[in-house]
């Protein structure tokens, strides 16, 4: 009996250690795959990501964020998507010369675009306003991407999933997300 408890004592911290990872991960953080080329420079085809599932839960996504969402069924899948945040609720977006403008002033700050201009403008053509607590999404590969500007459309606030933070395979590209 008292080996028993011996061994329960030796095992006990890991299997304590064991479940607040499963918990971390199952409620917290959940890994997900960059599945096409729709982010690049950022992140790359099978890439895996950490998402934080809990930070929306205390503040508002902000411009810019990495966001994931469900994505338009195909063929009887529901995808998840990952895209850029660039419409605000209220803003009003349009893509007009290349060029992303928010409230009729350019985007300057929009340097995640991989080729630095946005060919396709979809219905962002003509002015476009962001309803509330839905977001206007880009992929930062703009010529190679589904998102708002098409079938995606707005991304409602309650659809969102979480925000990726960490990139943690292949290890050489290991850390945070700026």
């Amino acid at each position: 009996m008292n080996k028993i408890l011996a061994v329960i004592k030796e095992i006990l911290p890991y299997l304590l250690l064991f479940a607040a990872i499963f918990l971390v991960l199952q409620f917290v953080g959940q890994r997900t795959v960059v599945n096409g080329q729709s982010m690049e420079n950022t992140l790359h085809n099978k890439e895996n990501l950490l998402l934080d599932k809990i930070s929306y839960r205390f503040s508002e996504p902000e411009r810019f964020d990495i966001i994931v969402f469900p994505g338009v069924e195909e063929d009887g899948e529901s995808p998840y998507y990952i895209k850029r945040i660039i419409g605000m609720p209220g803003e009003t977006v349009q893509i007009k010369d290349g060029a992303v403008y928010i409230n009729g002033e350019k985007l300057d700050s929009d340097i995640y675009a991989k080729d630095g201009y946005t060919e396709e403008a979809g219905i962002a053509a003509e002015p476009v306003t962001v309803g509330p607590d839905e977001y206007f999404c880009l992929g930062d590969n703009r010529q190679n991407s589904r998102d708002s500007r098409f079938d995606v459309g707005m991304v409602k606030r309650s659809d969102i999933v979480g925000k990726v933070e960490y990139r943690f395979w292949p290890p050489e590209n290991f850390g945070k997300l700026e």
